[in-house]
C-alpha cells in the first residue's frame, strides 16, 4: 500500500472515521496486501463478500479471497462483530432480564469471573457497559466505588449488575448476596437504582429481581 496507505491514514486522522469508504476502512484493518494482490483489491473483494455473506459463513467466504489468510479473515470478522455489538447497545431498552442477555452473554464463556456494570438512563436505555473487575475462576474482588464510578460519570439513573460463573452453576453464593446488598446501599446513597443483578453461565442465568432477592423499587 506504501504511500497510499500513509495518505489514507493521514486523511482519516484529519477528517475523522466517517470519511473513508467501506473498502478504505478495511484497508486500515488489513494493513497490507500480498505480493500477488495489493491491499486495495483485497479490500474491495472483501466488501463484496461481506455484503452477500451470512454471518455464520463470513470467515469461510473471506478465506476464499486470494491473499486472505486466517489472521486477516478473523480480524475483519472480529471488527464487524465488535461494531454489531456496540450498535446493538445504542439506546437498547431493558425491560426484563432476558433483554440484557445478548449484551452480556459473551462473558459466560470466560474462564475467570468478570463483574460488569450496565448503566441505564431514566428511560431504561443502555448508556454504557463496563467490566469493573476481573477475578479468578471463583470470584472477583468488588469495590463499590469502582462499580458505580461509570454510572456516576454517565449520570445514569439506574444500573444492572452482572457477573459470570465459570463453573456453570448460576446459583448465587452467600458472598454474591452480601455484595449485592452492599452495592445497593452504596447506590442508594448516590441516588442510583439497582434494577437487577444477573449471573450468567453458558446455558442459563439467574436474576436477583426475578427470584425476589432484590427489593421492589431498589
Amino acid at each position: 500500500m506504501g504511500k497510499q496507505k500513509l495518505d489514507l491514514r493521514e486523511r482519516v486522522f484529519a477528517r475523522g472515521m466517517s470519511y473513508p469508504s467501506d473498502a478504505e476502512l478495511l484497508m486500515l484493518i488489513l494493513g497490507s496486501g500480498t505480493k500477488a494482490l495489493p491491499v486495495e483489491e483485497i479490500a474491495y473483494k472483501m466488501v463484496d463478500a461481506i455484503d452477500v455473506s451470512d454471518p455464520r459463513s463470513l470467515v469461510d467466504n473471506l478465506l476464499r479471497i486470494p491473499g486472505v489468510g486466517m489472521g486477516k479473515a478473523l480480524a475483519v470478522a472480529a471488527a464487524l462483530e465488535f461494531g454489531r455489538r456496540k450498535a446493538a447497545n445504542l439506546n437498547a431498552v431493558i425491560d426484563k432480564p432476558s433483554d440484557l442477555l445478548p449484551f452480556i452473554q459473551q462473558y459466560a464463556y470466560k474462564s475467570s469471573e468478570h463483574f460488569i456494570t450496565v448503566s441505564l438512563s431514566g428511560a431504561r436505555e443502555i448508556i454504557s457497559q463496563k467490566v469493573v473487575a476481573v477475578g479468578n475462576s471463583n470470584s472477583a474482588i468488588i469495590n463499590p466505588r469502582e462499580v458505580l464510578f461509570e454510572a456516576v460519570q454517565r449520570r445514569a439513573s439506574a444500573v444492572i449488575l452482572s457477573h459470570n460463573h465459570p463453573s456453570g452453576n448460576v446459583q448465587p453464593s452467600d458472598d454474591d448476596i452480601e455484595t449485592t446488598k452492599r452495592l445497593c446501599s452504596a447506590a442508594e446513597i448516590l441516588g442510583i437504582s439497582v434494577l437487577d443483578h444477573i449471573i450468567v453461565s453458558r446455558r442459563e442465568y439467574f436474576s436477583f429481581k426475578e427470584r425476589g432477592l432484590l427489593k421492589e423499587g431498589a
